[in-house]
């Protein structure tokens, strides 16, 4: 795993950190020729390996330094608490209410789509499922307004994802644990869902700046959908 250059947050820790965040900057997005399709450019990226734990008074890392979480938390095994979240045409939906209910369910956390390593992560989930998506539904939750998803939406040319904003009160990230108290921005995280709305997988980065590991959210999403 390549190891990232470690960055001073001491002082004015919430204008630095969204500084680095955002200077992972955005890849031009093009579209293939007839497809229809984002001709993305993925780089090299380290996945995480294991899992932070969510809820009040447990950290995260960012750079090697911490960040608390705040919230009720969640664990493998909870139902997925049915706190409303915002579509991208301003309506609020309960997030058991998806398009998805009854089926199971990715659900991809970002802190922002306007970050290099939040971008890959949502283009992998859409591009890299392997037909998944025929299947199960995939979310992606993020503080991003959601006309800030809605135009990522439309210029990723991604329409496979259902795009879901926590931006009003972060209820969300409060009800799972899965809030950067500092920040008001949302941990990144990986969930996979049971038709019933239990937690059957979870995954925390414990390194804000690493890819969660999908293709295993991926395996044990087709596992569920194979055993339903």
């Amino acid at each position: 795993m390549r190891s990232i250059r470690p960055l001073a947050l001491r002082g004015a820790l919430v204008p630095r950190l969204l500084l680095s965040l955002f200077c992972f900057g955005l890849s031009a997005c093009g579209t293939l020729p007839g497809t229809g399709k984002a001709d993305f450019s993925y780089k090299d990226m380290p996945i995480a390996d294991g899992s932070a734990v969510a809820g009040e008074g447990n950290n995260i890392l960012f750079q090697g330094k911490p960040l608390m979480l705040t919230g009720m938390g969640i664990k493998v095994g909870d139902k997925l608490r049915d706190v409303k979240l915002a579509q991208t045409d301003l309506s609020m939906i309960p997030v058991n209410d998806t398009k998805g209910k009854g089926k199971v369910r990715i659900i991809s956390i970002v802190p922002s789509l306007d970050t290099k390593v939040c971008e890959q992560q949502t283009h992998y989930l859409s591009e890299k499922n392997m037909g998944l998506d025929r299947m199960v539904e995939l979310i992606t939750i993020s503080i991003d307004t959601p006309f800030a998803q809605k135009r990522f939406a439309e210029e990723a040319k991604i329409s496979n994802i259902t795009f879901l904003s926590d931006f009003r009160a972060a209820d969300f990230g409060k009800a799972h644990g899965l809030l950067l108290k500092d920040l008001h921005l949302l941990s990144r995280a990986l969930l996979v869902v049971d038709k019933d709305n239990k937690v059957r997988y979870l995954q925390i980065t414990p390194e804000l700046a690493q890819l969660p590991d999908l293709e295993e959210a991926f395996r044990f999403a087709r596992k569920l959908v194979t055993a339903s």
